[in-house]
């Protein structure tokens, strides 16, 4: 189930770094966040097989989101 107040304030944190990830050929979709707040996103684009999704999962996607919302357990990339 989506939690909207915190879905909101996620897909407008990603807007900060999805201009970097478009560069690059990719883009990132906000699947689902979760009641207990798990946050679920789906790479795109030239993202999808990157070697370097891990690291930008990790040092950009989540730090960002953290960020937005402190309280956000993980975030997780799904495939289809």
């Amino acid at each position: 189930m989506k939690n909207n107040s915190h879905f909101k304030t996620i897909k407008a944190a990603l807007e900060e770094i999805r201009p970097y990830l478009q560069a690059d050929g990719g883009d990132i979709s906000l699947i689902e966040v979760s009641d207990d707040l798990v946050v679920k996103v789906k790479f795109m684009g030239s993202c999808v097989d990157c070697p370097m999704n891990y690291q930008t999962m990790k040092n950009g996607v989540e730090k960002v989101i953290k960020t937005a919302v402190p309280d956000v357990k993980d975030v997780v990339s799904i495939r289809d």
